[in-house]
């Protein structure tokens, strides 16, 4: 299982699947099963049983997980999506920009 390099806050274009193109922020990591959840990305409708918080119950949409293969980070300072690299400095590990160098944490 390799290190995802794509984490919760990052800005993100989806590559592939039914939301091809578009730019949006991922809300939550799940790097043991290499997945993303990207908000407005990947929108599917759950019923849910009434409880206390929710006394009506009914249908509501909630964002699925994605494969981390589908997205790839956007620089924010070229604005373009890139490769990530990691570089150390100073023992500790930086995320850097494949397209023009820059410095992404």
């Amino acid at each position: 299982m390799a290190k995802m390099k794509i984490k919760k806050g990052d800005k993100v274009k989806v590559l592939a699947g039914k939301d091809k193109g578009v730019e949006s922020t991922v809300i939550r990591a799940l790097p043991r099963k290499e997945r993303v959840v990207v908000e407005k990305v990947n929108v599917v409708t759950k019923a849910m049983h009434p409880t206390q918080a929710n006394p009506q119950g009914g249908l509501t949409h909630v964002e699925a997980p994605i494969h981390v293969s589908n997205v790839m980070l956007v620089c924010p300072k070229c604005g373009k999506p890139t490769r990530v690299a990691v570089k150390r400095e100073d023992g500790k590990k930086i995320r850097v920009c494949k397209k023009c160098g820059a410095d992404i944490d």
